[in-house]
């Protein structure tokens, strides 16, 4: 199996995509540890802040030495010099809020998985037809399940997953993933500021524990 297949396999069995950023390289360390003790095996770290390339390849060091089968993938990637430089820092993927040719590109050279984020038919079209596999439906509160189950019948061979505003309920998820999705990616909802500030790792972790139980109870 392919790597892309793996990260695909492992965002798919889990169900879910943890992200968030901190400016505190230690904090960002240690969700990344309460994440992985949940049983998290796939995580989106966002390129949202001056610390994110720094704190990013400290991060990789952490997942190289301590957490074997883990798949640390970068976020807000918007141009392909960001994904070049998170690349060389040992990326596993990438994820765009949009749709970024020239992320595709340089992803496509390394022969990485990328993840475009898109919110209407035409650009879930450009994204299939720049050979994407993965797409993010975002934001996903203003787009919502029924436009999920609308569009899906037109894009059989695609995996999606909504992110932004997507809520930890059982309501919320189980809407998305009948409406079709192979996973929903989870920020704020799940990894608040405060508690990022708060440095409540243990809160993270229990949440993060619930919600991995909450999304295996859907699918059955």
């Amino acid at each position: 199996m392919s790597k892309k297949s793996e990260i695909l396999q492992a965002v798919t069995n889990q169900g879910i995509l943890p992200l968030y950023f901190f400016k505190d390289t230690e904090v960002s360390i240690e969700v990344l540890r309460a994440l992985y003790r949940a049983g998290v095996k796939a995580v989106e770290y966002t390129n949202r802040g001056e610390a994110a390339l720094a704190n990013f390849k400290e991060m990789r060091k952490v997942v190289d030495a301590e957490m074997p089968g883990m798949y640390l993938g970068i976020g807000t990637i918007k141009n392909g010099v960001q994904a070049l430089a998170f690349i060389e820092a040992g990326a596993d993927y990438l994820i765009s809020p949009g749709l970024v040719p020239s992320v595709a590109e340089v992803a496509d050279a390394h022969d990485l998985l990328w993840v475009p984020g898109a919110m209407t038919p035409s650009e879930i079209i450009a994204a299939e037809n720049l050979g994407a596999k993965f797409v993010k439906l975002f934001p996903g509160n203003m787009l919502g399940p029924d436009f999920m189950s609308t569009i899906k019948e037109l894009f059989p061979n695609m995996l999606f997953m909504p992110t932004g505003g997507v809520d930890t309920t059982k309501e919320n998820i189980g809407a998305w993933f009948k409406a079709g999705v192979c996973a929903v990616g989870m920020g704020s909802k799940l990894i608040s500021k405060a508690l990022l500030e708060a440095k409540d790792y243990a809160t993270i972790e229990a949440a993060t524990k619930e919600v991995l139980a909450t999304v295996k109870a859907i699918k059955g």
